[in-house]
């Protein structure tokens, strides 16, 4: 148990599955009460039941997180169950993929809605309790795509390149007041969504999966490896730790050399 995290309020969004659920894990598990957050139910059940099941503390909230309302509905239940909020983790998250011609706009706007509007809208909410308390921790769970694009994902990109700015600012605005904002940017995870685009990158080029993972995926990255989702949780619990306390508006990129050079 990491004693700078015990008894400390944690909210994870899109924590139901994959990073989330691996970054909710490791905070759990550092004594931290944790509120995961998340749109899909089932999924989210089976999550609570994983990390109850290990002695972790915590609650659920079941929360559209592109409207503001379910934000608010996040705050107060998080404000009932353990009091107010000491962590934030944005992870919360999708993936659409198609030409910015043809992009719908519905499709970009529900990307941006999340990944950004969301992630603000969240940050404006629980950034004020960490204030009042004079510490907190946001990290914002950014990708590689922050620094890098890639065809067919203007929204994705768009709102992942928007994150760091986003937090470089909040950095800044609450640099004296005990919080630190930061960012993580990770390559490739083995995560549900990564395993959909490997499915269809396979389909798409009549090649095997195996092939996509190392000619197509992980041609970029020196180390040809997937990163696990259990290694960006236990990067989260370092920056929340009193030891990463002077870490602040960094975007930590964790992509296996892909960005080198």
């Amino acid at each position: 148990m990491n004693e700078n995290l015990k008894d400390k309020v944690a909210v994870v969004t899109g924590a139901a599955s994959g990073i989330g659920l691996a970054v909710a894990k490791s905070l759990a598990q550092s004594g931290a009460r944790v509120c995961l957050a998340d749109i899909q139910k089932d999924a989210l059940d089976r999550a609570v039941s994983e990390i109850d099941s290990a002695g972790g503390t915590i609650t659920s909230v079941l929360a559209d997180l592109g409207l503001e309302s379910g934000i608010k509905t996040l705050q107060r239940q998080v404000s009932e169950v353990f009091g107010k909020a000491d962590i934030l983790v944005n992870n919360a998250g999708l993936q659409y993929v198609s030409a910015v011609e043809s992009f719908p706009a519905e499709q970009w706007d529900k990307l941006l809605n999340i990944m950004l509007r969301g992630a603000f809208f969240c940050t404006q909410t629980f950034l004020p309790e960490m204030i009042e308390k004079g510490w907190g921790r946001i990290i914002n769970i950014a990708s590689i795509h922050s620094i890098v694009a890639s065809p067919f994902k203007s929204a994705y990109v768009s709102a992942k390149h928007g994150l760091i700015g986003l937090t470089k600012t909040t950095a800044l605005e609450a640099a004296t007041k005990g919080v630190t904002v930061n960012a993580i940017s990770p390559a490739y995870v083995r995560t549900a969504l990564v395993e959909k685009q490997i499915e269809s990158q396979s389909q798409l080029h009549s090649i095997s999966k195996e092939q996509v993972i190392k000619e197509i995926m992980l041609a970029p990255m020196p180390q040809k490896e997937l990163i696990e989702p259990e290694e960006i949780g236990e990067v989260v619990v370092f920056l929340c730790s009193d030891t990463a306390r002077h870490i602040n508006g960094h975007n930590l990129v964790i992509d296996g050399g892909w960005t080198i050079t």
